[in-house]
């Protein structure tokens, strides 16, 4: 199965290359590699790009399925590298399985800590909701409301031809310090 990471390296254009790697969502060790003497973490990533000259809205729409990985890496022209989590925020019923949210983490203790609070968080309201105590929506709704207040995250539809417009999200884009309003 292996622990998916997807890579958008940001070029100059502020538009994005994308690769892959199977393993680099596993405890973030991509961190420890990535440079630029070694772009491709020394064979940690593929070298086979999936796309190029991605606009940031359309890597997490049409590239980052939060059910297929478990890391985001935004590289910049420079090297700096910023980490999120992945948290797929639907449950095994097949309903609405593209809605994610991403969460700064750095490797150790925070992506530890993010990682452990995100199942644990889940797993209470998938039981919760199947003892009838909460309806879908509802525990939907707290779960977003969870990530929003304690972990500052960032919610997005995969799949989705259009920005959710009943959501006032702000603009993603990592490399201004935090999140810019549109």
């Amino acid at each position: 199965m292996g622990h998916r990471a997807l890579l958008a390296y940001r070029r100059p254009d502020r538009l994005y290359d994308l690769r892959y790697s199977h393993w680099g969502g596993d405890e973030l060790e991509l961190f420890e590699y990535l440079g630029p003497d070694s772009p491709l973490a020394h064979g940690r990533i593929d070298a086979d790009l999936l796309a190029d000259a991605v606009a940031l809205d359309s890597v997490l729409t049409d590239y980052l399925d939060p059910g297929g990985y478990e890391a985001l890496y935004l590289v910049s022209p420079d090297f700096e590298v910023q980490a999120y989590r992945v948290c797929w925020l639907e449950w095994h019923d097949g309903r609405e399985q593209g809605r994610g949210a991403l969460i700064d983490v750095e490797p150790g203790e925070r992506d530890l800590a993010v990682r452990t609070w995100f199942r644990a968080t889940k797993t209470a309201l998938a039981d919760i909701v199947e003892m009838g105590v909460l309806s879908r929506r509802a525990a939907h709704t707290y779960l977003e409301a969870r990530i929003t207040e304690d972990q500052n995250g960032y919610f997005y539809t995969y799949g989705s031809e259009t920005p959710d417009t009943d959501r006032a999200e702000p603009h993603f884009d990592a490399f201004l310090g935090d999140f810019e309003e549109t």
